[in-house]
């Protein structure tokens, strides 16, 4: 383990601001995650890879306990993101990541009297029901298709267990189609995409009212976008903490795709104009 700016020395805010664990900080959602909370919470970023953009870092592997007991100092939540993301891997790696890693964060949060965890838990714990077209609710029986999320299901049994005998709230965040915008080579052949992005900004407000509410105890949220024709039952989230979703892929898809033809018809122009001129026909390649 090894720590790069001692823990709790960003003390400008420490004070006033609670204390986030954050594992596996470095990675997509959690460098999301921190820009769009930067000014609500001090983050204390833990990840096997360096964090450059941070002040409180953690150099660790979720696997090493004692390291992640040290980092709990001073927690008044963590979000626990650390997990090989890959879904297609080997079970040695899912036990190791997900079910190793996993029960370290909670112990660890248990013995530090750590009141709360937000779990990133995958909503490939119910991707055999969504490839049956099924419309998908938190107290649905889970169908996993891949030992990644297995190893999520892992977690979320877990969480069910920290909260019943430890009285830790647990907030488990089934979290789709995560991307800045949805790309529409992402999502052209496959609907089920475009109904399952999540945009920074909704997984950054749920993240923050699942903080932020109190008496939640455990909970199983979707962490999806406002999209057209959703997948997945977020009523349960918008009731207990208010979650109010703003973006819809299909909207910015649609924005992309008129983007695109304005694009091509702006070259399409071009390029007559370039026919059109002797100077241009002998130096252009693409005439």
């Amino acid at each position: 383990m090894t720590i790069e700016s001692g823990i709790g020395t960003a003390i400008f805010d420490e004070f006033t601001m609670k204390t986030i664990l954050i594992t596996g900080a470095a990675g997509t959602i959690g460098t999301s995650l921190r820009q769009h909370l930067e000014s609500d919470y001090h983050f204390r970023c833990l990840d096997i890879k360096p964090v450059t953009d941070a002040e409180d870092v953690v150099i660790a592997d979720v696997t090493d306990f004692n390291a992640v007991m040290s980092a709990m100092h001073g927690v008044d939540a963590v979000i626990h993101l650390a997990a090989d993301p890959h879904v297609e891997q080997p079970w040695e790696q899912v036990y190791t990541s997900s079910i190793r890693g996993s029960y370290n964060v909670f112990e660890a949060a248990r013995l530090a009297n750590v009141s709360k965890i937000i779990y990133a838990s995958s909503i490939h714990v119910s991707w055999g029901e969504i490839e049956r077209e099924q419309r998908l609710a938190p107290d649905k029986p889970v169908r996993p298709s891949s030992l990644y999320a297995v190893g999520k299901v892992f977690g979320e049994a877990l969480a069910r267990f920290f909260t019943d005998k430890y009285n830790i709230s647990v907030i488990c965040l089934r979290i789709g189609a995560f991307y800045e915008e949805p790309q529409p080579e992402n999502y052209i052949y496959s609907d089920h995409l475009s109904r399952i992005w999540c945009s920074p900004r909704d997984l950054a407000q749920l993240v923050k009212q699942s903080i932020d509410s109190d008496n939640l105890g455990f909970q199983i949220f979707y962490a999806l976008s406002n999209n057209t024709g959703a997948l997945c039952d977020m009523s349960n989230a918008e009731k207990l903490i208010g979650y109010q979703p703003q973006d819809d892929a299909k909207l910015f898809l649609r924005n992309r795709v008129r983007y695109l033809c304005y694009f091509l018809i702006r070259a399409r122009d071009f390029l007559d104009k370039c026919r059109a001129s002797e100077k241009c026909v002998d130096c252009c390649p693409v005439v």
